[in-house]
């Protein structure tokens, strides 16, 4: 089963927000919003914005007269995004692919996306569409996740997936968690036209009440839960998947290792 043809369309927006936010999003989205040096009155343009987590921390850290575009290619992780922020005027929201932005050429002062360029189409033309709609001297600010070896719960699903589905798994998770060589992500960013680049490992603590909570997030929460409903395998999985962080990380609550990648990149 393809890994790249798990829509991020359906029903587990709500689950994605509740659960894998606050596991696994929340805090790189709290570090990428202060990675870039953001001036009043700038406009600030959100590739892939999910359900907005990142968005939020934008509108909170950014000067009161800054704006942010907020975008994302999925309606239905887009509309949670704007409920959580709804009334807030210095924020909008457009349907939008991040390989093909419907904005002029030297329209925003930074572009920043959480977690999202792993899922490009063309990652090449992702980073041309954010070097064209940026003004001379602008920041593209970008995080990935480093491998599923040094974020441990990921891992764990991943690995209990491949077990129960030998042949021709469900292989969602190697999108997300495969995309850390920095040698070619550099030297597409340059490609791009993008001068300068600083990247930083940043080790962190995924946090859950629950072995549950986990689950719900990695499993209900992202499009794997819908290509196991295909399959009939979703409750085994996801009872295979509990046991298994109960029985690395005991019962309660759960604090399991996570690591990612920020890239700040800048035009001259």
């Amino acid at each position: 089963m393809s890994a790249t043809n798990l829509s991020f369309q359906g029903t587990f927006a709500d689950s994605y927000d509740r659960y894998l936010v606050p596991l696994i999003f929340d805090d790189y989205a709290r570090d990428l919003a202060g990675r870039a040096t953001i001036r009043d009155g700038a406009a600030v343009l959100e590739v892939a914005a999910g359900t907005g987590v990142l968005t939020r921390h934008l509108r909170s850290s950014l000067p009161a007269g800054a704006s942010v575009m907020a975008t994302d290619l999925s309606p239905d992780m887009l509309s949670v995004a704007e409920a959580k922020l709804a009334g807030s005027r210095a924020v909008s929201f457009r349907v939008v692919d991040g390989t093909d932005l419907p904005f002029a050429d030297d329209s925003f002062d930074a572009v920043f996306c959480q977690f999202g360029v792993m899922f490009f189409s063309d990652r090449l033309q992702g980073y041309a569409e954010a070097a064209r709609v940026l003004r001379p001297g602008g920041t593209f600010a970008f995080n990935v996740w480093d491998d599923l070896a040094v974020n441990r719960l990921a891992g764990i699903v991943h690995e209990t997936v491949q077990a129960l589905i030998p042949v021709d798994p469900p292989d969602f998770l190697s999108v997300p968690f495969g995309y850390q060589d920095l040698t070619a992500i550099k030297a597409d960013l340059a490609r791009a036209g993008f001068a300068t680049m600083e990247m930083s490992v940043n080790p962190g603590v995924s946090r859950a009440g629950s072995a549950r909570n986990v689950v719900e997030g990695l499993v209900a929460g992202t499009p794997l839960g819908a290509a196991l409903d295909e399959l009939g395998m979703r409750t085994q999985v996801m009872k295979d998947v509990e046991i298994a962080i109960v029985g690395e990380f005991g019962p309660g609550a759960v604090a399991a290792p996570m690591q990612a990648i920020a890239i700040v990149a800048q035009l001259s």
